[in-house]
């Protein structure tokens, strides 16, 4: 009770309406103020174009590759009377130095990758994480296959399982 009696007027037991009329005009102040801040430039500028220029060292170059490509492989996925297909293709990311060599294991490198991928169950395939491992898996045994140094990475470059 003591409550509602601060709470009113004098006048006749109704609220205050300063408490609000306050508040409102604070947030029109400090809207207003921080607009003006934010449009004059004050907080949150853009960096002029000598800041650009100074800020920001050049890029480095990208590093000298070359890419393998890896035929298709369409592998026969499940048992049990289901018919579902795995469709793979993929590049290889090797050192210039090393593109024929590479080329030369083309061979090795499909039968490796066919044979991993035709040991994996569907299940496995179907999980979230399962593209990260199933491409480091693949890429140990494409450098074990081509010898190591040759080639730094295996690019997916489709993954369709139906």
């Amino acid at each position: 009770m003591a409550e509602n009696d601060e709470e009113t007027t004098e006048e006749g037991g109704k609220k205050s309406r300063k408490p609000v009329l306050i508040g409102l005009v604070l947030a029109l102040l400090l809207g207003g103020g921080g607009f003006y801040a934010v449009w004059s430039g004050m907080i949150l500028a853009p960096p002029s174009e000598d800041e650009k220029t100074s800020e920001a060292p050049p890029p480095e170059p990208l590093p000298e590759v070359a890419f393998v490509p890896v035929q298709p492989i369409v592998i026969n996925i499940g048992g049990n009377g289901q018919n579902r297909h795995l469709r793979f293709q993929s590049q290889l990311e090797v050192e210039p130095a090393a593109v024929e060599e590479v080329t030369k294991m083309l061979p090795r490198v499909v039968d490796v990758l066919n044979s991993y991928l035709r040991a994996i169950e569907a299940s496995e395939l179907e999980k979230p994480a399962a593209l990260i491992r199933l491409r480091a898996q693949m890429l140990r045994r494409v450098q074990v296959v081509t010898g190591e140094g040759r080639v730094r990475d295996l690019l997916i470059m489709e993954f369709v399982l139906n």
